[in-house]
């Protein structure tokens, strides 16, 4: 039954309650209900405030009725909340997504917790340099210099765990087992005329067949097919006729320049290909000992068909031939000399990359590879010379990251991308070997930067396992920058290679510089000082090793 909520209030002051009209039976009408109809406006005294009611509200009397008016009333006032709730939160999720991506929060953090992005690319190329643009004034931002303190002590607690400990190398019969086919084709012993490894291998296939139709390289890459049409229509004229058989001239290179990215290789590559003794491969960079010998292209594309070696050797038929018509001259003939043409190859992903391990060699011990790459390389050219170019790793990461980095890229967002891959390698030495971390495939695509790249000493000594000292030339790309005629020199002697004329080495050291840094890449300015300082105290004991196994304070890198 409804009740008058203006009859109980006139009449409830005086515990009149069952005289109220609309109490007394269902015939009471609002209409003719004399406070209903507003003719004795009830007042209402509270705190001596006179208060006029102004809306009239129905209340049940039945408590079933009641409690439900309740509820339904709860029930709407619920919904409008969460739906408040919701939407508020759809706002804020899309705020800190566009916020973080664009750099628009307004609290950066250091650290990104969640899913890790992965490395963009795989590709390697190099810059000479770019070595102004780090030094022009940038603004201090407070709130990243706050963050030196926290990421100071992951960078202590790595330093604590470096260990250089020597690897146990594996014997040839172990090398054997795990890459028969590449041991079957390659020879131990190459021809003695000629100072570049070559032999001579029996052409086996059908004189009209493509000899390039099954080469990965031309299947996959159209930019190098226009290389491998010039190939096939010289093919022919360079197969050695002997009893009734087709024999090839097969060529390994003589040197390979063998890291690091972004230090300067691609120049070092372009003035060498200028020598008159020299020739590479027909790509600049395979990468067929790191990556395609196991099938990878990418690795964010998985594993493809592996390459065989017969694919890799494909590559140098270029040079081959032209090392071919030396030793069918008369000079080499009738008087005894030799092949000076030597063959170079220039992947800078040698020395470090060793990522395709885990999934291939499987008896591995406490997360380390059991097998490296320097292994196979001496396995069959013990005398093979090396080539290492190196940069500041502090400059390196940050021309790595600006040259990889496919968009929003900033300052800012380095100093971030930096503060998770630390924190990431941490937790990497905590749990295993620093060598297990810096051939981990997981945490190498996992940190959002390249930092495993800069710590050089890891690799040199891993190749100062099998190749002697004198092997390997070590140089600076501020060396050679600053001096581009005496690195050349230096590389000239290595190599010994033959004298130049003044017109020869005029062309080889005063060409531009190669693969410098983008015009779009110069407007974004150095890195934050707060990023450089964290940078230099984590590449710091490992620079120091390098300084001592190299026996030059130079590689300190103090002065830049």
């Amino acid at each position: 039954m409804r009740h008058c909520i203006n009859c109980c209030i006139h009449l409830l002051p005086n515990d009149l309650h069952r005289q109220c009209f609309r109490c007394r039976g269902p015939d009471h009408n609002n209409q003719k209900c004399p406070v209903c109809r507003g003719e004795n406006k009830i007042p209402l005294y509270t705190d001596s405030k006179q208060m006029k009611w102004l809306a009239v509200l129905e209340v049940r009397t039945d408590h079933c009725e009641s409690w439900n008016g309740f509820f339904c009333l709860r029930k709407g006032k619920l919904c409008s909340l969460m739906f408040g709730l919701i939407i508020m939160t759809l706002v804020m999720v899309s705020y800190i997504l566009t916020g973080a991506k664009h750099g628009l929060l307004l609290i950066p953090s250091p650290f990104h917790y969640g899913a890790f992005a992965s490395n963009p690319s795989l590709m390697d190329n190099e810059s000479l340099s770019d070595m102004k643009d780090y030094y022009q004034p940038s603004k201090m931002n407070i709130s990243y210099v706050k963050d030196y303190p926290g990421i100071k002590l992951i960078i202590d607690t790595i330093t604590s765990k470096i260990e250089f400990i020597t690897r146990q190398r594996p014997d040839l019969e172990e090398l054997r087992k795990q890459e028969p086919h590449m041991f079957s084709v390659i020879p131990n012993k190459f021809l003695p005329n000629s100072k570049n490894p070559c032999w001579y291998e029996e052409y086996r296939g059908n004189t009209t067949a493509d000899p390039y139709a099954t080469n990965s390289y031309a299947l996959y890459s159209k930019r190098f097919r226009i290389i491998f049409d010039y190939l096939r229509k010289v093919f022919w004229n360079h197969l050695y006729h002997y009893k009734d058989k087709h024999y090839r001239l097969r060529c390994l290179p003589h040197f390979y320049i063998i890291g690091q990215p972004k230090c300067g290789t691609t120049d070092l590559y372009d003035r060498l290909r200028l020598h008159p003794d020299v020739r590479f491969s027909a790509i600049k960079e395979p990468h067929w000992w790191t990556r395609k010998r196991f099938g990878i292209i990418r690795l964010r594309d998985g594993f493809h068909d592996r390459y065989p070696v017969e694919d890799y050797l494909d590559l140098f038929d270029l040079a081959a031939h032209q090392i071919q018509s030396v030793l069918q001259s008369d000079a080499v003939k009738e008087h005894g000399k030799r092949n000076n043409i030597i063959i170079g190859e220039a992947s800078a992903s040698t020395m470090w990359d060793n990522n395709a391990w885990i999934f291939f060699y499987d008896n591995s011990t406490e997360g380390e590879p059991p097998f490296l790459i320097q292994d196979f390389i001496h396995a069959f050219q013990p005398n093979a010379k090396l080539i290492i170019m190196l940069r500041d790793p502090v400059e390196r990461l940050y021309s790595d990251y600006l040259y990889f980095a496919s968009a929003n890229k900033s300052a800012e967002d380095f100093h971030e991308k930096v503060a998770e891959s630390l924190q990431l390698f941490e937790g990497c030495v905590l749990d295993f070997s620093l060598r297990a971390c810096v051939y981990n495939n997981t945490l190498n695509n996992a940190m959002p930067v390249r930092l495993q790249v800069g710590l050089y000493v890891v690799y040199l000594l891993d190749w100062l396992t099998v190749f002697n000292k004198d092997q390997i030339l070590v140089l600076r790309l501020e060396d050679h920058a600053s001096n581009m005629r005496y690195t050349m020199h230096m590389v000239f002697q290595f190599l010994d290679l033959g004298p130049l004329s003044e017109k020869q080495e005029a062309l080889i050291t005063k060409s531009p510089a190669s693969n410098t840094r983008r015009p779009e890449d110069r407007s974004l300015g150095p890195m934050l000082p707060t990023t450089k300082a964290i940078l230099r105290d984590f590449y710091r004991p490992f620079n120091t090793k390098l300084a001592q196994v190299l026996f030059d304070d130079a590689f300190l890198w103090k002065r830049t």
